[in-house]
């Protein structure tokens, strides 16, 4: 697996033309009483280096750490960019990497996915060669909850105060994402938790992890021949 911070710029000279520029897109923000900050950006970096190791011919860009998080604006350690800024640093940041033969943007953090779309939308009509990717999961499980706390006692243990893990709101995000989007987190669920975190475990998260994973390297190799 190659890391484009590694690579000094000669190394690209006679090869981006023909690599897939992978970029994981994060955030900081809070994950209830027992996750880290930097779980959306973790996961994100994670699904990239699994593409890499994978396919030929990619390279894993360093993480955008921030996204649009304004919703967790009320638990202390969120970080948010907001969407119109994101938006412009994935607009920017695709048009400087031209010389790739293309981009796949790893979404790790649902916040992000508005202005991904209206991003990948300007530059797929500005000609350039991008895709985005963001993984799926169950409705009544979608922020702090069993299969993030899972997927980051595969990957980071130590980070993970399970002792901590307390459930949240556990209804289906369509029932809360209106009353979400006007007050934020805090007003549907005051741990920051959306789901049940308290029986998660490792080996769900690495079988979390693997569907993920393949699901991003058959999209992956689908479109990137027709980008």
């Amino acid at each position: 697996m190659t890391k484009l911070g590694d690579l000094r710029s000669p190394d690209l000279r006679d090869r981006a033309h023909r690599t897939v520029l992978a970029v994981p897109l994060g955030a900081t923000e809070q994950h209830g009483p027992h996750l880290p900050l930097s779980t959306d950006t973790t996961i994100a970096t994670e699904l990239c280096h699994r593409l890499a190791a994978a396919l030929p011919d990619i390279v894993v860009a360093p993480a955008i750490p921030y996204g649009s998080s304004g919703e967790h604006a009320d638990f202390p350690g969120t970080l948010s960019i907001g969407q119109a800024a994101l938006e412009l640093l994935v607009i920017e940041l695709v048009r400087a990497a031209d010389r790739f033969a293309a981009v796949v943007l790893v979404n790790g953090h649902g916040g992000n996915a508005e202005p991904l779309r209206a991003a990948v939308r300007t530059l797929r009509a500005e000609g350039r060669k991008v895709l985005a990717w963001s993984p799926s999961g169950a409705a009544d499980d979608t922020h702090a909850g069993h299969t993030e706390t899972s997927v980051m006692l595969h990957l980071r243990p130590a980070t993970v105060a399970l002792d901590r893990a307390e459930p949240g709101n556990t209804r289906p995000l369509r029932e809360l994402i209106a009353r979400l989007r006007r007050e934020g987190v805090a007003a549907v669920s005051p741990n920051g938790v959306l789901g049940d975190p308290t029986h998660a475990c490792a080996d769900d998260g690495r079988h979390q992890l693997d569907e993920w994973a393949e699901s991003l390297v058959t999209l992956t190799t689908r479109h990137c021949s027709r980008l």
